[in-house]
């Protein structure tokens, strides 16, 4: 493998290919893009609006799940327009510098979203075990101290990767099977050492991704053992009731990740369009179906929800 010495010329520009393979079904592999980006656009913003101008949403579950919408946003606007972009009109080129602008924007708002629930897993945890200092332990300030917590972890851990992927050469293609760029994709395609970034991204994930679900797993062990020990059948249900949600939420954000981790690791024989739609899957399943999730769940925002769209039907 090359080093980092090299002197050629390096690509300053790529062309994102979609999904390889299935270049002649983009067209109608583009539907499902386009319904779930704008069900995502009009679940996550619906779901901030109500949370934002209801003041007895703002209570701590509802202020983490405002934040894990705009996560959504974040996420889902960072990639689908790109490959709605290529499916439609073949717009895959991408500048170096766009490119790790997407690298940096994807990860950290992946690894805030594992922050978030990590963060409502606690809040749960609190209510159901702890419920006489609720109020204490989460108060307005310290949900406001645990956001940027959030933002600061995910800015700082994913800030390296930026240089890690400025500082390699790209001398041979520039043509990225995907549908948008990802770090290790991208680093791949480099003509020099790169055991640096491989090395930095498993010990990020690790140290983020990976230990958040075991806090997770920790919190909701101790949330069921406290709920099998509470001395009414309506009491159990009542409390099981409300991480219902939640757990839809995390299984949602996690098992297609760690599902397209394995078809990574052992698919060796996997069609590469499988991969890529795998790991599109895990770009879109979230932002589109947590607010779906919450909604029918979440009595009080299936209310505020049919109230607000109520009122703007009235008017209109």
């Amino acid at each position: 493998m090359a080093t980092l010495n090299y002197t050629g010329t390096s690509h300053s520009f790529f062309i994102l290919l979609g999904i390889p393979g299935l270049e002649d079904h983009h067209g109608g592999i583009s539907l499902p893009f386009f319904i779930s980006y704008l069900v995502a656009l009009f679940g996550n913003s619906l779901l901030i609006f109500v949370i934002i101008t209801n003041h007895r949403l703002h209570e701590p579950m509802y202020l983490f799940l405002c934040m894990l919408a705009l996560a959504d946003l974040i996420l889902s606007t960072t990639t689908v327009p790109k490959a709605l972009a290529i499916f439609w009109f073949h717009a895959g080129a991408i500048s170096l510098d766009g490119c790790v602008t997407q690298i940096f924007f994807i990860h950290a708002t992946f690894i805030a979203e594992s922050g978030i629930l990590l963060a409502m897993a606690f809040d749960r945890y609190v209510a159901i075990c702890n419920p006489l200092h609720y109020s204490t332990v989460l108060s307005h300030a310290v949900i406001l101290r645990i956001g940027l917590a959030v933002v600061l972890r995910s800015f700082c851990v994913i800030l390296p990767d930026v240089f890690l992927v400025k500082r390699l050469p790209f001398c041979h293609t520039n043509l990225l099977p995907h549908t948008y760029c990802e770090h290790m994709a991208v680093a791949k395609f480099a003509c020099a050492d790169i055991r640096v970034n491989v090395w930095y991204g498993l010990s990020v994930l690790f140290s983020t991704v990976v230990l958040d679900a075991l806090l997770i797993l920790v919190s909701y062990s101790l949330i069921l053992y406290a709920v099998f020990h509470l001395p009414s059948r309506g009491a159990r249900q009542k409390a099981l009731g409300t991480c219902g949600s939640h757990l839809g939420v995390i299984s949602m954000f996690y098992l297609p990740g760690i599902f397209t981790i394995i078809t990574q690791r052992f698919g060796h024989h996997v069609p590469l369009h499988t991969h890529i739609l795998l790991a599109n899957v895990c770009m879109l399943a979230p932002p589109m179906l947590n607010p779906i999730i919450y909604g029918i769940k979440t009595r009080q925002i299936r209310e505020h929800v049919l109230n607000t769209l109520s009122l703007q039907w009235k008017k209109c």
